[in-house]
């Protein structure tokens, strides 16, 4: 039930549109049609979107789990007045669906952008900082419960060795919480690879300007374009584009993902 749509959407990459279309459930091509993956990559702009959602991810999921894992170490390792306060606030973050701040978050972007152009809309900083807004929460909520599982004494003798809090974080702590921040790190790449709505929001197609928009966008303008040109080949050669990435990042780190998840069961 898996397999069979994925084998499907690749399958169907290499078809022409005739086959497409009159055998759409067929998992054979007549031949081979490799062709349609360089359409989709340059007739379609799929090589400049592909690009600006790489730009955009090696930004904000760096930016997430560097803040996000220093904020759950604090609030894991450290007691002090407000903390569980500050925990929940980042919780609450996790209650509120993107589309009810849509309309502050679309004015803030475009009143920001008037005082700092960088920050403003279609630009590929501002989605950084947005996108690491939104990912911030259940990062910090994930890496929370991983820290508190860390032994204290470690820390403790790194402190006694004269490390400071800093580094005993970087160079003692982090470390130890590889098999976590593998795993959250997985879930940041594949919900922002993902991301359609923000994006879409964010960052609107200007005429006379060159594509700036992420890959979610470019499937969407690929679909929308079937209503004028058939080139059904090709947007399943885009969509196996988009596809195949995070399939094999997360193949690739599969075993990380399961030690990861499973690590914050017993202390």
């Amino acid at each position: 039930m898996v397999v069979y749509p994925l084998v499907w959407v690749v399958m169907s990459a290499l078809k022409n549109d005739s086959e497409v279309i009159r055998e759409p459930l067929s998992l054979i091509p007549s031949k081979l049609h490799w062709d349609n993956f360089a359409r989709a990559w340059t007739e379609g702009h799929l090589g400049s979107f592909f690009l600006n959602t790489v730009l955009v991810l090696a930004g904000s999921v760096t930016l997430t789990m560097l803040l996000g894992s220093m904020a759950a170490y604090a609030l894991a390792r450290y007691e002090f007045r407000g903390n569980r306060l500050i925990y929940y606030m980042f919780l609450s973050g996790l209650t509120l669906p993107i589309y009810l701040a849509a309309v502050p978050l679309f004015k803030g972007v475009y009143n920001m952008g008037s005082t700092f152009p960088l920050l403003g809309p279609n630009k590929h900083l501002m989605l950084i900082v947005v996108y690491v807004a939104w990912s911030l929460s259940f990062t910090i909520f994930f890496m929370h419960s991983f820290f508190r599982t860390l032994p204290d004494s470690i820390a403790e003798a790194a402190m006694v060795d004269g490390a400071s809090h800093t580094r005993a974080f970087f160079s003692v702590m982090l470390p130890m919480a590889k098999p976590g921040l593998i795993s959250i790190g997985i879930f940041n790449v594949l919900g922002q690879w993902n991301q359609w709505y923000l994006p879409t929001l964010l960052m609107q197609s200007v005429a006379g300007e060159p594509k700036h928009q992420v890959l979610s966008q470019g499937l969407i303008e690929l679909s929308v374009n079937q209503g004028y040109k058939s080139d059904w080949s090709g947007l399943f050669a885009g969509v196996t584009m988009a596809m195949l990435p995070v399939l094999i990042v997360y193949i690739v780190f599969q075993r990380q993902v399961q030690s990861g998840l499973t690590a914050g069961v017993g202390k």
